[in-house]
């Protein structure tokens, strides 16, 4: 019987059976570190307007240069 190439077999399961494709399961459950909640990035409030300016300019946010902050950070949540 030839063994099993899947490092994370329980998480590969569940996602074969939430429908994903056997082959992007196979890869999501090979991840090291797979499932773990991650995000090194600061939240929004603690980025500065130009630099939340920035990041919705790349994420196509229209009518951005008249948003304060607040408006900003809602319409990147949103996105």
């Amino acid at each position: 019987m030839a063994k099993s190439r899947i490092k994370n077999v329980e998480q590969y399961e569940a996602l074969v059976e939430k429908g994903y494709s056997k082959e992007k399961s196979a890869r999501i459950a090979n991840t090291p570190d797979a499932g773990k909640k991650g995000g090194k990035a600061k939240p929004y409030e603690e980025w500065t307007k130009a630099e939340i300016y920035e990041q919705a300019k790349k994420v196509g946010i229209e009518g951005r240069s008249k948003m304060k902050k607040n408006e900003l950070i809602k319409a990147l949540r949103n996105n």
